[in-house]
């Protein structure tokens, strides 16, 4: 019933995507992401360096590998930034209600390294207000939030780890999005049979990930 039995059927898939946690230490990524995989949520403890957990889940009728990472906010893991955003399907921006300098850190630094480090031009991004539990010491209105939504071209929800409130809401939401981009969802149906396919002669320029040309066969 728990982690193991959901290993065993990791198989058993539509689709698989990789999601990316990003924002500064502290923000409760690590919590959001244990209350998303668990049935309830606990402080974690810092993460250091990256990692990674798996969740299937069924969105939309489909079945769905999602493949969450989360990593340290510090500056000295920034080495492992280009694997870490390296085809990502979604990348959630998450800040702390409570904590105005991890809002605005949010476009001043995060939204640029997305910018810089991402393979996906299409993948889709969530910026994420945790913590609305502390409503009596928001420091960063909902307004403004769904402000820098716009600004950034983000999907934005605000959600509380600890009561998990919004949590699932959240990830079910980006998924379904990630789902309705049709580049991200061949990509995502593809992973795992790219190691039998091989690379048919002449294509070598093509980008990775490209539809073969529509038309153009032999009659």
């Amino acid at each position: 019933m728990g982690s193991s039995s959901e290993q065993q059927s990791s198989g058993n898939y539509d689709f698989s995507f990789k999601i990316s946690l990003i924002g500064d230490s502290g923000v409760g990524k690590s919590s959001l992401l244990v209350s998303f995989i668990s049935a309830s949520s606990h402080d974690s403890a810092p993460t250091i360096g990256v990692d990674f957990k798996i969740k299937l889940l069924t969105v939309g009728g489909k079945r769905l590998k999602l493949t969450i990472w989360d990593t340290a906010g510090q500056e000295r893991f920034r080495t492992l930034t280009s694997s870490y955003y390296r085809g990502a399907h979604g990348i959630i921006l998450v800040y702390d209600v409570t904590r105005r300098e991890t809002f605005t850190n949010l476009s001043d630094l995060w939204a640029k390294e997305v910018e810089l480090y991402s393979t996906n031009q299409d993948s889709v991004k969530m910026l994420v207000g945790n913590k609305v539990d502390r409503e009596s010491e928001r420091a960063v209105s909902k307004e403004e939030g769904i402000e820098l939504a716009k600004e950034l071209g983000c999907m934005f929800i605000e959600c509380s780890a600890k009561t998990r409130q919004n949590v699932q809401q959240c990830f079910e939401d980006l998924a379904l999005k990630i789902m309705e981009v049709p580049s991200l969802l061949e990509e995502g149906s593809t992973v795992g049979k790219s190691k039998i396919v091989k690379q048919e002669p002449g294509t070598l320029g093509a980008p990775p990930g490209a539809p073969p040309p529509i038309g153009g066969c032999c009659a």
